[in-house]
This record gives structure tokens, C-alpha cells and sequence, in this order.
């Protein structure tokens, strides 16, 4: 996560392509709270027959673990940066153009918990430099 500059932790994207139906969603997150780990971030994507789940977890390896056991496993994770926000109007923008004049290419952006910002790229080194 970084605050002020600074990292805490290395954040996990966990991604999970799940059937597009009622109660996809429900046996993924009844999963992970089974496994006492507290879903910070998702956001679910899809139209059509499958769907593209991505959440992010404190503790990812538990996560897995009672996916696993519910017959679901996370397709792909990577590594992601996690910054603090304040809820006001223009914030993304900033840091979006900063992530931009740095020359970071974003794939993956959505909105955590307590005000926190999820963020993808290829080039994480040059993402954290241009948000640090």
C-alpha cells in the first residue's frame, strides 16, 4: 500500500473467471469470508457467459486456500499498487495525469475500501516512482 510515499505491504490482485449466473459472486466471497479474510476491493466484469472477478485480499494465500477447497481457483495474480485517497472530485484525475506524464501505461484501475485506489501496470517500478 502506499501512504505518503511510502509502502506497507505488497498488495495481491486475485483474479477469478466464474460462470456469468445468480450466485457466482456469492460462492466467491462466501469462500473467503469462510476463511475469516476480509474482501478490501472488487470488482466484477462481464456480459456474457463468463465473468472476471478481481478482489483484493490482505492475506492471499488463505484466500486461495478456501477457494481451492470450494472448487474455485484464482485464474492469474499479480502484484498491484494501493494508495490512499481523499474522496474528493478531480483526485483520480491527478494522479492519473501524474501516472501519465511519467509514461505508465495503466491496465487496471478500481476503487478499494477506506478511500484507496487500486492500480495495475506492466511497468510497477515506474508506477510506484510516478505515485511515490
Amino acid at each position: 500500500m502506499l501512504t505518503g510515499g511510502r509502502f506497507r505491504s505488497i498488495p495481491v490482485d486475485l483474479v477469478i473467471d466464474v460462470e456469468n449466473a445468480p450466485g457466482a459472486l456469492a460462492q466467491v466471497a462466501t469462500a473467503i469470508s469462510d476463511a475469516g479474510v476480509n474482501i478490501a476491493a472488487a470488482t466484477f466484469l462481464g456480459g456474457g457467459q463468463r465473468a472476471e472477478l478481481h478482489i483484493l485480499v490482505p492475506h492471499a494465500e488463505a484466500a486461495k486456500h478456501s477457494l481451492a477447497i470450494s472448487g474455485v481457483l484464482p485464474s492469474r495474480e499479480r502484484e498491484v499498487i494501493v494508495i490512499d485517497v481523499q474522496d474528493r472530485p478531480g483526485e483520480l484525475a491527478d494522479l492519473t495525469r501524474r501516472i501519465a506524464k511519467a509514461g505508465v501505461n495503466l491496465d487496471l484501475v478500481y476503487v478499494a475500501t477506506r478511500n484507496r485506489v487500486v492500480f495495475g501496470a506492466d511497468d510497477l517500478d515506474a508506477l510506484r516512482a510516478a505515485l511515490g
